[in-house]
């Protein structure tokens, strides 16, 4: 069965009394606990005497951060409401999503990484270094909420385009936690963070006194492996029914710890499928207003890392759900990395990369336009981590060669966006159809608004992770993945197309993640992957099960 917390909605009160109450976040109501609450848990006094509703706490915490000037600082003052009060940072995030997910979430949680050790006030989820080997599951076993139903890991290797961060990254499973609540559902009480700080290899770090983590190089091989191992299984044993998410791992490790885990226990990775997910849903969503089908795209990746590969796999799925071999949906993606075209001729590629080395008459092609130039490409996707490699004269070149040129800029933060919004609809004579991994304001040209979409993971992997939750599903399998990406793009409406929107709005996120998790969960049941029994009526299973950040009465 799904666990109580999560079925109840919320916490109930344990006991505690007095000011334990005003310290636990997942119990504190501030302002909001009523008279005859404050005169049963001791509670007068210790509170200004005026009761105040959620929505008026609410109202109060927009206006504070609303007046802060830089993004940074509202930041600060929403991790210190989820540390003080979780029901109320949850309301006020869910009711101002749109504007809210930027800051506590990218772009604005790349600086909060960087600025970790700096910035940190409060400790949240578990670090587990190379000094707990052996005793990892007394680690997780100390963790006080016992019915974990999802966990974000990272090693802070590859934190966004930011590179290696170390514990500072911790950050990162804290953001992507907090949107599996606000966006999905999932009890605040049944997700944990956790960063393995296996060290760092940033210089900066290492030379900072304030730096958290564990101030040496990267272990690596055989002992991160086993520390790893020992985590996976550690998490098997002490919360079986968890879903595990891989966040932010290097290139090397992400790829063969999914292929390490991922038909052994119940995870993903979602760098490489989360992002791929959302952007096959683009795709989708571009065809409607090109007219072209998924078969008829050919593909330029600028960036063959994880990102770009995952993508590229699961569109080459996608194309051969609709007829095509694999062999000819593989060569309708081509990759370029940081050194050049990703073809047969090249003697130096990584595993992950030589499926999609094709054979081609053009010569070596060192740089992006020749490669558009070459190819002839429908759509470019950029998935490099590197600022302003979509140029004037590469976008211009897309617009030659189509009619409707699909320009996507996915890399995060948004100071790492290959063209902002502005240029890819000025450069193209507004006839790019646009979509970024970070947000970028309406841009208007030529008297037309364009809002540009958001390939936001959050639009996938929220209603990934409740569709888990709520089948008990086994494992997460790609086929998920699929059906969520056009779940989620049958959502995006005319209405959205005609201003070049691929996505429908992040206020209905709620719902667009209830829908994504029917999606998973129905998958699971048909596979025989679900540990729950099929209910009658699958969406209204799922949206009972979804948290609602609402105070309740202490009894």
């Amino acid at each position: 069965m799904i666990q109580n917390h999560i079925a109840s909605r919320n916490v109930v009160h344990p006991g505690k009394t007095g000011a334990d109450l005003l310290h636990d976040p997942l119990l504190n109501k501030g302002t909001a606990f009523t008279d005859e609450e404050r005169r049963r848990f001791g509670l007068v006094g210790l509170l200004p005497p005026k009761v105040s509703t959620l929505k008026e706490q609410s109202t109060r915490v927009m206006a504070n951060v609303r007046k802060r000037a830089a993004d940074l600082e509202k930041y600060v003052d929403m991790l210190s409401l989820l540390d003080r009060n979780e029901t109320l940072f949850y309301r006020v995030v869910i009711d101002h999503i749109d504007e809210l997910m930027p800051i506590i979430y990218t772009p604005v949680v790349g600086a909060a990484c960087q600025l970790y050790a700096h910035l940190y006030r409060r400790s949240r989820g578990l670090f587990i270094t190379k000094r707990e080997k052996g005793r990892i599951r007394e680690i997780l076993r100390g963790w006080p909420q016992k019915d974990v139903q999802v966990i974000v890991v990272t090693d802070g290797q590859r934190i966004l385009g930011l590179g290696d961060l170390g514990a500072s990254g911790m950050a990162i499973p804290v953001g992507k936690l907090s949107l599996y609540t606000a966006c999905g559902g999932i009890s605040p009480a049944a997700t944990l963070p956790v960063t393995l700080d296996v060290g760092t290899n940033n210089p900066a770090l290492l030379a900072d006194p304030l730096y958290l983590g564990t101030p040496e190089r990267r272990i690596e091989g055989r002992e991160y492996d086993e520390l790893v191992d020992e985590f996976v299984s550690a998490v098997q044993e002490v919360f079986p029914k968890a879903l595990l998410q891989f966040e932010d791992f290097a290139n090397h490790n992400a790829f063969r710890l999914l292929e390490r885990y991922r038909d052994r226990v119940c995870c993903f990775n979602d760098d490489i499928q989360g992002t791929a997910a959302v952007t096959l849903a683009g795709l989708y969503s571009a065809g409607r207003i090109t007219k072209r089908r998924l078969v008829d795209e050919k593909i330029l990746f600028h960036g063959a890392g994880e990102a770009a590969i995952g993508i590229g796999d699961l569109v080459v799925g996608a194309m051969m759900a609709e007829g095509l071999t694999k062999q000819e949906a593989m060569s309708r993606c081509w990759f370029m990395d940081s050194k050049a075209l990703v073809d047969a001729g090249r003697k130096d590629l990584q595993d992950h990369k030589k499926p999609y080395a094709h054979a081609h008459s053009h010569g070596p092609v060192t740089d992006l336009l020749s490669a558009v130039k070459a190819l002839k490409p429908t759509a470019l996707i950029g998935v490099s981590g590197q600022a302003a490699q979509f140029t004037s004269e590469i976008v211009a070149e897309m617009a030659r060669l189509n009619a409707r040129p699909l320009v996507f800029a996915l890399s995060n933060p948004t100071s790492n966006a290959e063209c902002t919004a502005e240029q890819a609809y000025g450069w193209s004579a507004g006839r790019a159809i646009f979509a970024s991994g970070s947000p970028f304001s309406p841009v208007i040209f030529r008297g037309r608004t364009f809002v540009p979409g958001q390939g936001n993971n959050a639009y996938i992997f929220p209603g990934v992770g409740l569709g888990v939750v709520a089948s008990a599903a086994e494992r997460v399998t790609d086929e998920m993945f699929f059906e969520a990406a056009r779940a989620l793009a049958k959502l995006v409406t005319e209405e959205d197309l005609a201003q070049g929107a691929l996505f429908p709005p992040l206020t209905k996120v709620r719902e667009i993640s209830a829908c994504i998790a029917e999606a998973v969960a129905r998958v699971a049941y048909e596979r025989g992957l679900a540990g729950e029994p099929r209910p009658k009526d699958i969406r209204r299973r799922i949206e009972a099960l979804q948290y609602q950040p609402e105070y309740k009465e202490y009894i």
